[in-house]
């Protein structure tokens, strides 16, 4: 349904001229930078494809992880925020875990697609 839209955003350079200054502005209205983490590390781990995304992290990023969640859960607890030279830089905030979600949900829709063929015996 958002694919439309997002593709027609993506084309038109104007539009992304002036919606970038706007989407830094939200990025960092929502806060999840002042704690030191990444946008990865909020997303919900209930799900069994981003389950086993976090199981094909490497080690580095699963300490790095659970690291920033743990600090940015305890300064939450004491009501604080990391000081400005701590906070996340926008350079430093790559998306590790997408290319693992999208790999193991087409993974996902090949097995389903795998699952539900039909043989026809002559």
């Amino acid at each position: 349904m958002l694919e439309p839209i997002a593709r027609a955003v993506q084309s038109n350079s104007a539009f992304r001229a002036i919606c970038r200054p706007l989407s830094s502005a939200w990025v960092n209205l929502s806060g999840y930078r002042r704690y030191g983490m990444r946008y990865d590390d909020l997303l919900r781990e209930e799900t069994p494809i981003i389950q086993e995304a976090i199981a094909r992290l490497n080690r580095d990023e699963t300490d790095g992880r659970v690291y920033r969640q743990k600090r940015a859960f305890q300064l939450s607890l004491s009501h604080q925020e990391l000081p400005l030279t701590q906070w996340t830089k926008p350079q430093d905030d790559y998306k590790y875990l997408q290319p693992l979600i999208e790999e193991v949900r087409l993974e996902h829709v090949e097995r389903d697609a795998f699952n539900s063929m039909t043989f026809v015996k002559k």
